[in-house]
């Protein structure tokens, strides 16, 4: 069993669903209509009529790569595998009639703006927080103006807003294609985590949008189309391999909106009175039914210090739980203190498995590698502080096969094929003392089928163990770094 915190008034009650949510009518026609208003010849096409991968109990979950599905690629105009998360997105905003709190770290679809934009001018009261970093449209800026990484953004953004695709966006399809200045044209309210009076917090690192106080997406999707179709000019790209939940419950939908009031304070242009990061004060995780099963919801950041509520402490006492399995998709994994608990779990006969993202796996404060039983040194040739490598190294752990430029963006992992640990949160310390993230446990066997058919598709032809990048790596540092230093 899951450990549900007991909340002051006693529990939070959870509103019954006796069937799978569907969306209201006018979700097709108008998803069509933004479309057309978006980004003519890109962004079109609708999800073939398909269920989601698993819906009990008002939870519905859906991966954007996912084999038994397709759906006509914006990018490509191909059929192509998995659930359209950005059709989630849509038909959940077009089913809003009085309230959607969005709060994303990027959002550069403009299909998504669009909804957003019409439910505002429907007299829906719409507000979105953004990170900082992404809060500033990207048609007002010139790539000269910026640094490596915003430059190679700026050129994605570009090429997806250049809807004939003649390498030169018009400034209509600017307009078009940039979905931060269509909100913020329209008067949408919008604040990002300077709202505070700071230069901003570690991340808003949030994926989650609230409809009505009845409804939750969220997930490890960022609202773009490399988090969820691809890169604009890679036919082959799929879209960082990544999954959205929906779940139908005032309580959580209760829950989601106090944290969004934490970010948002009075809104734009008032009072330095939003609170993110530490600034928020922290708190425990707190505890729900839902059905049959049951949620627990934990936002962040936490202190470092004297605070057992933060989340890498919070993943611990549900992988604890664990008496029979494992299984890992993440795109981050730096903490020691878990890869420590993952140890004793498996002395005591627990299978662990474990996938980590190809473009972080063998970086030298990686946990894959201390499960591998393996050590990569700095640059300084100096081992992390508490690293502690397995003896003897875990087989079952190592990369999935992904297309070029995709990422797997996933932070997941299933207990006992019957509890998910999800939602925004890399396992690392950053996540836990510096971002604003979601941190969501879902206990139900049915949810976790769902994820667990996700991790087999990412482990059939993954590579695992000490693969021959890695082993390449390994003698590289053993020329650079003859006498290596342990961090005590």
């Amino acid at each position: 069993m899951i450990p549900l915190e007991p909340v002051a008034n006693g529990q939070h009650p959870t509103m019954g669903w006796a069937k799978v949510f569907r969306p209201w009518p006018v979700a097709l026609s108008l998803a069509l209509l933004l479309a057309s208003c978006a980004a003519p010849a890109r962004f079109v096409g609708q999800q073939q009529a398909a269920g989601p991968a698993a819906a009990a109990d008002g939870i519905s979950v859906y991966f954007n790569q996912r084999r038994q599905v397709r759906y006509p690629s914006p990018l490509t105009g191909t059929m192509r595998h998995g659930d359209d998360l950005e059709q989630v997105v849509l038909d959940t905003i077009a089913g809003a009639r009085s309230s959607i709190s969005l709060a994303v770290q990027e959002l550069t679809l403009p299909r998504i703006a669009q909804a957003l934009v019409e439910r505002h001018r429907a007299g829906v009261r719409v507000r979105v927080v953004l990170e900082n970093s992404y809060s500033t449209p990207w048609s007002r800026h010139h790539p000269s103006e910026l640094d490596n990484h915003a430059r190679h953004r700026w050129q994605r953004l570009h090429d997806l807003a250049d809807s004939n695709q003649d390498g030169t966006a018009t400034q209509a399809e600017r307009r078009a294609g940039d979905a931060v200045a269509l909100l913020l044209e329209d008067g949408v309210p919008l604040v990002d985590d300077t709202a505070d009076g700071t230069a901003g917090s570690g991340l808003m690192h949030h994926k989650f949008l609230v409809v009505d106080g009845q409804e939750v997406v969220t997930g490890s999707a960022n609202f773009t189309s490399s988090g969820i179709h691809g890169d604009a000019g890679a036919p082959s790209s799929r879209g960082n391999a990544n999954h959205m939940v929906r779940i139908r419950s005032t309580a959580l939908a209760s829950l989601f909106e106090e944290e969004f009031a934490r970010l948002w304070g009075d809104g734009p242009g008032g009072l330095e009175d939003s609170r993110f990061g530490l600034g928020k004060g922290g708190g425990g995780s707190i505890g729900l039914r839902q059905g049959e099963g049951q949620l627990e919801v934990l936002f962040t950041p936490h202190p470092r210090q004297d605070d057992r509520n933060n989340g890498l402490a919070f993943i611990e006492r549900v992988l604890a739980t664990a008496q029979e399995q494992v299984d890992m998709a993440l795109f981050v994994f730096s903490d020691q203190g878990i890869a420590n608990h993952l140890e004793t779990l498996a002395q005591r006969g627990v299978k662990i498995r474990l996938l980590i993202d190809p473009g972080f796996a063998t970086r030298n404060y990686s946990e894959l590698l201390d499960l591998a039983g393996v050590v990569r040194p700095d640059h300084r040739c100096r081992i992390e502080r508490g690293n502690k490598p397995w003896p003897p190294g875990l087989a079952e752990v190592g990369v999935p096969r992904l297309a070029r430029g995709d990422k797997l963006h996933h932070k997941f992992a299933v207990v006992d094929n019957t509890t998910v640990i999800t939602g925004s949160f890399n396992w690392s310390a950053s996540a836990a003392h510096q971002n604003d993230e979601t941190l969501l446990v879902i206990k139900h066997p049915k949810v976790a089928a769902a994820f667990d058919r996700e991790f087999g598709r990412l482990w059939k032809g993954a590579e695992l163990g000490i693969t021959p990048h890695l082993q390449r790596l390994l003698e590289r540092d053993r020329l650079r770094c003859p006498e290596t230093v342990s961090l005590s």
